[in-house]
């Protein structure tokens, strides 16, 4: 039997929950992961071809970032056609290709829906733009100049400057929260939530198993077009978008009834699942509401994780306690790295630290009471790249340098092979430059060592595929200090001990039961640097 096979023999041995509660998520940024046909970008052929490895890592779905038709100004979360494959990723036939294989090797695969707002370049637009009346004319956010000519209100954008942009064709302003090729669309217009949900059943019907969905608190403004208050006072301010209280430019309490529509096309595909991200201040409320009961989302991430400058157990402990079992309280998803925020081992851990710290990681994440979102390249310990400024191609570093995300540091090629051209991302000069540090991170190299991160990777999923107190039991925080984290996860009969020293320097510590699983130095009476246990008590 395949490791594949085995697997797919121990995913059908759990206990009947939804697949994806607890579940192990995978996320693929297209450009970056494997190009199959030369131009220095990835595909989807190359996604196709690499979904063995993907498959062995023992993760129990994919997420495909964005792959539709596009201007690619903000890298395919600016649509152009909700329903087509942009030609650089391939075509609709690849597309069914990679959902099949994905299906073969038992995993499921859910892709991006970007409803808050589309290309400046998809026909919608175009017709909105053309006249103040027919069909489309309100299906984009319009709105009249102030007197003197300035935008109709304060709102600004998240990649800086005002959030309206004066079109003269129609004589107004248009909305867009990020940037100006990405106006908002009016998803309080009926018609445009029946578009949207059209393209929703498109995609199911192709077979796959569901959406993370973009930005969706952005998804509604405040038709009263109400300035928004200043920020309040303390917080690091790179942009005008962070001067601000963003109370009226997005969160509209109507977006749950979006939600509660998109809940019942989901419905008609049984084990479609739906996961939100929200970001924000009001993040954790809007999360809670998002998913609340059984006819809205399966499951929310924040940024809890993705954008904290370090690790503290107190930072885990309220994330964990955000989230309580309880009747009607939705389920909780977790990510330490995404195409969106630098990677973690650079954040969190100086550079003689990175192995061990990456270790350590791997096996919190896994413990984390939730479903949890590793990012391609996360099972090898990637580092971040620094990418010159003369080869950034992200438009919010570019728009706020040297105050950045540094969000293409994050999206460079996948390295396959340490010894080959462009670490066998592709045969062409790659879109971004490849890490000088992940030759030596490479996948080929790595699948030699049984000490490896990627070994590391494979048997901290394996055990929490194979542990239902880590897949779905309650969590209870015994001790969130300075350094050491120490949590219980309980399902039925089972208890499981999780301790953690998130620090570089050894600390006292004692043994509580029978060791199942553990990552860097462990000793009867203490936890060297970034000592991981996992105890059975």
């Amino acid at each position: 039997m395949s490791l594949a096979e085995t697997l797919i023999a121990a995913k059908a041995s759990l206990d009947p929950a939804p697949w994806w509660k607890g579940a192990a998520i995978y996320q693929i940024y297209p450009r970056s992961f494997a190009d199959s046909n030369g131009d220095g970008i990835g595909d989807l052929a190359g996604i196709t071809a690499h979904l063995d490895h993907v498959a062995s890592l023992g993760v129990d779905c994919v997420w495909i970032s964005p792959f539709f038709t596009s201007p690619q100004r903000d890298f395919g979360y600016d649509v152009a056609d909700y329903r087509g494959i942009d030609p650089i990723f391939g075509t609709l036939a690849d597309f069914d290709a990679m959902v099949a294989r994905a299906h073969a090797l038992g995993l499921k695969l859910i892709i991006d829906q970007v409803y808050s707002h589309s290309s400046d370049q998809h026909p919608w637009f175009a017709a909105s733009r053309a006249h103040h009346s027919g069909d489309h004319a309100d299906w984009y956010v319009w709105a009249d100049a102030k007197l003197d000519g300035s935008p109709p209100n304060n709102w600004q954008s998240v990649f800086g400057g005002p959030s309206w942009t004066w079109d003269a064709r129609r004589g107004q302003y248009y909305f867009h929260n990020f940037l100006p090729e990405q106006p908002d669309l009016n998803v309080h217009n009926p018609a445009v939530q029946d578009a949207l949900l059209d393209v929703a059943r498109f995609w199911l019907e192709r077979g796959v198993d569901g959406f993370r969905i973009d930005a969706i608190n952005f998804a509604m403004h405040d038709p009263a077009m109400t300035d928004n208050p200043p920020a309040l006072p303390g917080g690091k301010r790179t942009r005008p978008f962070d001067f601000q209280q963003h109370l009226h430019n997005q969160s509209h309490p109507d977006i749950v009834d979006f939600l509660e529509r998109l809940r019942t096309v989901l419905d008609e595909f049984p084990g479609a699942f739906a996961l939100a991200e929200v970001g924000g201040e009001l993040a954790l409320s809007e999360m809670h509401e998002f998913t609340k009961g059984k006819r809205r989302l399966d499951s929310a991430y924040g940024f809890d994780f993705l954008y904290a400058n370090e690790l503290t157990p107190a930072l885990v402990a309220k994330a964990a306690s955000s989230w309580p079992d309880g009747p009607g309280v939705g389920w909780p998803s977790w990510a330490f790295e995404n195409h969106d925020a630098p990677r973690a081992v650079s954040r969190w851990a100086a550079a003689e630290h990175h192995q061990a710290f990456a270790r350590m990681k791997l096996l919190l994440l896994a413990s984390m009471r939730g479903t949890i979102i590793l990012y391609q390249g996360e099972e090898l310990g990637l580092t971040q790249v620094e990418v010159p400024f003369n080869q950034l191609k992200d438009p919010e570093a570019i728009a706020n340098w040297p105050q950045t995300l540094s969000r293409d540091g994050v999206r460079t090629p996948m390295p396959w092979c340490s010894n080959k051209e462009n670490l066998g991302f592709s045969k062409g000069l790659p879109w971004l430059p490849v890490g000088a540090e992940h030759a030596a991170l490479a996948v080929d190299w790595q699948e030699q060592d049984p000490s490896s991160i990627l070994a590391a990777t494979r048997v901290v999923l394996s055990l929490r595929r194979r542990r239902a107190a880590l897949r779905w039991g309650a969590i209870k925080i015994v001790e969130a200090g300075e350094q050491l984290l120490i949590f219980n996860r309980i399902h039925g009969d089972e208890r499981l001990r999780c301790s953690f020293n998130l620090s570089p320097t050894s600390i006292t510590w004692s043994p509580a039961g029978t060791t199942i699983a553990c990552a860097n130095e462990i000793r009867s009476e203490a936890l060297g640097p970034y000592g991981a246990v996992i105890e059975e008590v």
